[in-house]
């Protein structure tokens, strides 16, 4: 594939020979001199983040990933249980591949596991779960909406910020990419 056709979310294979998965990719085209494609990457295998500039018709391999749906079981020491619903086939994922967003898994929550030649190389939780406030401020009484947030421990032991109005016990949606209130949840 060309540079300029690369997006987000694609893995690449690099002229290093690893993979990485791209986090930004935006084109250039400047009205004098050569188009070019600045694309944020990160490599799969340890992480580390690098942005490379390329003519946007320069070649790129892109690398043959399956991503399938997997469900959480549970979790064994510093790696973590999934299952694919289809075949029933378990595959077991490191902490520092789901990183920040372990916090947010649930029994039975369904992700997206990106595999290259059988091995997991990223994962994608749902955008939003819903968690239970166990403790925060006591609720003011004729406290405005508009005013600051308050901070709120969840049930997942993770820290965010609440309307003043959400009281412990309340069950909310969270935002797994940030960690961020979304709304009180509707069950």
């Amino acid at each position: 594939m060309i540079a300029s056709a690369v997006r987000k979310g694609n893995v690449i294979e690099h002229e290093d020979g690893k993979l990485y998965v791209v986090l930004k990719a935006e084109s250039f085209h400047p009205g004098k001199g050569t188009p070019t494609t600045s694309i944020d990457m990160r490599r799969i295998s340890d992480g580390v983040k690098t942005v490379v500039r390329y003519k946007t018709t320069d070649q790129m391999e892109r690398a043959f990933v399956e991503t399938l749906a997997f469900n959480y079981l549970y979790q064994d020491g510093d790696q973590y249980v999934f299952m694919n619903p289809e075949n029933f086939e378990q595959i077991h994922l490191p902490a520092d591949l789901i990183g920040d967003g372990a916090a947010y898994l649930q029994e039975n929550m369904e992700c997206m596991i990106a595999l290259f030649n059988g091995v997991p190389i990223t994962i994608e939780l749902p955008q939003r779960v819903t968690l239970e406030i166990v403790d925060t401020e006591p609720v003011i009484k004729n406290q405005t909406a508009a005013s600051s947030f308050k901070p709120a421990m969840l049930s997942n032991g993770v820290r965010t910020a609440v309307p003043p109005h959400i009281a412990t016990g309340t069950r909310v949606v969270i935002a797994t990419e940030d960690g961020s209130y979304v709304e009180r949840a509707k069950d």
